[in-house]
């Protein structure tokens, strides 16, 4: 099943352990969700009786009897499904609301969606994703976790380098790599292994790992982690990295994760720096999660009083209110709050006060009041999309309809999860209802889904076509 040069490489590697490792390999991989805590706690029904991950708060252990993607639930962005030990990364960066963080290899949005949770909605996050059509999956992710202040971008790491020099306070490279760690999850995987691949990935990491350096500000962390077992891009690329950029140095990783058999990294597998030990290995016979590898570096000094963070061209500046005609009479006729709905909408929304209204064409953006300018790069999402100005009138997002809280929504049709009406709300179809005509929240269980609109008796449907599933 396995290729004999990587087997061979791994007797090498794990010694006595050898045995217990190729035995993991052969068994049933573990499932894990990781709670939305945008949304939800863990109090709540969907994982009470679950297993924790132990390195991190919101993962849940689920079995194979299980089947959480096909619940309602997973549409109202309540959980992302989530391998176990990939949660790992994203707590090493210990985020903190209020930052600029970057995940420079972020689809499909796993660890964007964490660290989206982690910032509360303060501050910037930007997932940057090179191949186009894994970056539609991760604005989709973002979207449906309601993380508000997030920016996907498609571009290189290099053009992101030239645009925010010294920018972000923390940065995650999940690096591209060759995936020996995800062998028994997906074994198709193995068909596409060899050395030479190896040799690839590690160059294509020393060149990422580059730009990260690049970006990163002064006393600033940057996060590195693959899920592979080899050398070479572990570390290897870490080693080199260290080599290549001496203001950077290791911090211990292992100590920052509880309550977890994890090992320490091994520093004749690099280039014999001893600080490689602090790196982090976790091994699928030691952990119930796959292959995985993370380090983490901190940048040397600290910001000075003349230190810009500026993106190259800037903050982005936003509209005036009265391009928001539209959009006022919306707040007021569909959404709860106050008396200044368009200063408040970003409280409403757990991004605070500090944000502005931007517009491309006919579509309304909400932002952060630090977004950047990013003018000259390909942009599939920026900050949350509140919907479209149509000749007088304004249409509500999706976007809207999932980071919305239903306390603040003046019409809300709440169903029950078991209610079969769900099930033809989320295939596209319109259901029987009465009450006052306008814009509804269709929720479940509390949790928003989706937009509906009341006419007559009849709910029309709003949930997205590219977006409808059928249970």
């Amino acid at each position: 099943m396995f290729p004999d040069a990587f087997l061979e490489r791994m007797q090498q590697m794990l010694g006595e352990e050898y045995a217990d490792f190729l035995e993991a390999l052969r068994q049933e991989p573990y499932q894990a969700l990781r709670l939305n805590s945008l949304k939800i706690t863990a109090d709540r029904r969907c994982v009470r009786d679950s297993e924790r991950v132990p390195w991190t708060r919101d993962g849940y252990y689920y079995g194979p009897q299980d089947h959480p993607g096909k619940h309602p639930y997973h549409e109202a962005g309540l959980y992302y499904i989530q391998e176990p030990s990939a949660m790992a990364p994203a707590e090493l960066l210990e985020v903190r609301p209020g930052e600029r963080i970057l995940d420079l290899c972020a689809a499909p949005g796993g660890k964007s969606t964490q660290i989206g949770a982690a910032l509360r909605g303060k501050g910037l996050l930007v997932c940057n994703e090179i191949h186009p059509s894994r970056c539609r999956s991760l604005s989709e992710n973002i979207e449906r976790l309601g993380v508000c202040n997030a920016v996907v971008t498609n571009e290189s790491p290099q053009r992101l380098a030239d645009f925010f020099p010294e920018y972000f306070d923390r940065i995650l490279v999940d690096a591209p790599c060759s995936g020996e760690g995800m062998f028994r999850k997906n074994p198709a995987v193995c068909e596409e292994w060899s050395p030479k691949n190896v040799a690839l990935c590690a160059g294509r990491q020393d060149e990422i790992l580059d730009c990260a350096a690049r970006m990163l500000r002064p006393g600033g962390r940057l996060v590195y982690s693959t899920c592979t077992f080899a050398p070479q891009e572990n570390e290897g690329s870490v080693g080199r990295f260290v080599d290549r950029n001496r203001e950077f140095s290791l911090i211990p990783a292992g100590s920052r994760l509880s309550g977890s058999d994890f090992c320490g990294g091994v520093p004749e597998w690099g280039n014999g720096l001893p600080e490689l030990k602090y790196t982090l290995h976790l091994w699928p016979h030691r952990v119930r999660g796959e292959g995985h590898f993370a380090a983490v570096l901190q940048k040397a000094g600290s910001i000075s009083q003349g230190h810009s963070g500026r993106a190259v061209n800037g903050e982005i500046r936003g509209i005036s209110d009265k391009e928001l005609t539209a959009f006022a009479e919306f707040c007021g006729d569909s959404l709860r709050l106050g008396s200044c709905p368009l200063r408040e909408m970003g409280e409403a929304l757990g991004m605070g006060e500090e944000t502005v209204y931007i517009r491309f064409g006919d579509s309304l953006y909400l932002v952060p009041s630090v977004m950047p300018d990013l003018k000259g790069l390909k942009v599939l999402r920026q900050g949350l999309h509140l919907g479209e100005l149509k000749k007088g009138r304004f249409e509500p997002a999706h976007a809207l309809a999932l980071a919305a809280r239903p306390e603040n929504v003046r019409h809300v049709w709440d169903l029950r999860s078991e209610d079969p009406v769900i099930s033809a709300y989320l295939n596209g179809q319109t259901f029987a209802a009465e009450g006052e005509k306008g814009w509804y929240l269709i929720c479940v269980d509390g949790y928003s889904l989706g937009w509906g609109k009341l006419t007559g008796n009849v709910m029309k449907n709003h949930y997205p076509k590219g977006l409808r599933v059928n249970y």
